[in-house]
C-alpha cells in the first residue's frame, strides 16, 4: 500500500519560512518522480515544483522561482519543499504527488501523478 504523509506545514508571517516534507512508503521511490502542487480555496491545484528521480532535472512555478527549492533524498525516500520567503499569496493546501516515471526528467500535467498524500494547510499572514 504506497503512502505519501505531508508534514511541515502551519500558520507563519510573510517573509518567513517553511520546510514541507514528504515521506514515502510502499513503493521503489527512485522509480518515481516526484512533485508538490497547491490548491488554494476556490482555485485550480496548479504545479508548484516537481524533481526528476535523480534530482537532476526540476521545474518551479513562475511566481515561487527563486523562493522555493524542491530536493530528494532517495535513501530516505523522503521529498522537501523549502519556501522562503513566503508571500501570503502562497496560501493553500500543498499536496506531494508521485509520478512513476524512470526517464530522468519531469512531467508537468497533474494526470501523470499516481499517488498522491492528504495534504498540509500552508497559511501565510500579511
Amino acid at each position: 500500500q504506497v503512502q505519501l504523509v505531508e508534514s511541515g506545514g502551519g500558520l507563519v508571517q510573510a517573509g518567513t519560512s517553511l520546510t514541507l516534507s514528504c515521506a514515502a512508503s510502499g513503493l521503489t521511490f527512485s522509480n518515481y518522480a516526484m512533485g508538490w502542487f497547491r490548491q488554494a480555496p476556490g482555485k485550480e491545484r496548479e504545479l508548484v515544483a516537481t524533481i526528476s528521480w535523480s534530482s537532476r532535472n526540476t521545474y518551479y512555478l513562475d511566481s515561487v522561482k527563486g523562493r522555493f527549492t524542491i530536493s530528494r533524498d532517495n535513501a530516505k525516500a523522503t521529498v522537501f519543499l523549502q519556501m522562503n520567503p513566503l508571500k501570503p499569496e502562497d496560501t493553500a493546501v500543498y499536496y506531494c504527488a508521485a509520478d512513476y516515471f524512470k526517464r530522468d526528467a519531469v512531467r508537468l500535467g497533474g494526470s501523470s501523478y499516481l499517488y498522491w498524500g492528504q495534504g498540509t494547510q500552508v497559511t501565510v499572514s500579511s
